[in-house]
């Protein structure tokens, strides 16, 4: 799917609608770290005007999805909670060498790339989370939430596709590139899907 190289466990699913607390929780954490991603790359690159603009329209539909899911916590009468370490994203970074001294490909196009793994895995799982959810037919609304949020995780990794090959300019190499980062995280992803969060 996408870009990606290895798919999710199958068993995912319903461990994470098992514990749809937990899920919800991890997911609004996972909204707000995007749209916090996207504002720093923003801010970091200010000289690259239309990327700017691009993350910045981005991350204000990350916040609209981290309002999202606010309110579906405070419908089933669940709180927020403070955020776990993203392991997943740390890790990635980690595998591929973003933000070490000496890394060889252009850092902002490596972490608009990872941006764009991460968006990947999150509609693979969403996709997941559509087909369960239609299948038990008790969780309506959340099912519309989740097709809806499907859609924008496909976009938003167009998105940040994009945005690498205009900085590159070089489309080959932008895929190249992509490719390299896909799988890395398809080996982390073998260790992962244990837990009931987006990307755990």
């Amino acid at each position: 799917m996408l870009c990606l190289t290895r798919p999710t466990d199958p068993t995912w699913a319903a461990l994470a609608l098992a514990d749809l607390a937990t899920l919800l929780r991890d997911h609004a954490h996972c909204e707000m770290k995007a749209a916090s991603n996207a504002l720093s790359l923003a801010a970091r690159w200010p000289e690259r005007t239309e990327v700017a603009r691009a993350l910045v329209e981005l991350a204000e539909e990350e916040l609209r999805h981290f309002r999202g899911v606010l309110d579906e916590l405070t419908r089933r009468g669940l709180t927020l909670g403070k955020p776990e370490v993203d392991v997943y994203a740390a890790e990635l970074r980690k595998a591929i060498g973003v933000g070490r001294k000496g890394a060889p490909e252009d850092p902002l196009v490596d972490r608009l790339l990872v941006g764009a793994v991460i968006e990947a895995r999150s509609c693979e799982r969403f996709r997941l989370l559509c087909e369960a959810l239609r299948a038990r037919g008790d969780e309506p609304e959340l099912l519309a939430f989740y097709e809806e949020l499907f859609a924008c995780e496909a976009r938003h990794y167009r998105t940040f596709v994009d945005l690498a090959t205009s900085v590159k300019a070089d489309a080959a190499a932008v895929r190249a590139r992509l490719e390299e980062i896909a799988r890395a995280e398809g080996k982390l992803v073998e260790v992962l899907g244990k837990e009931p969060t987006v990307h755990g």
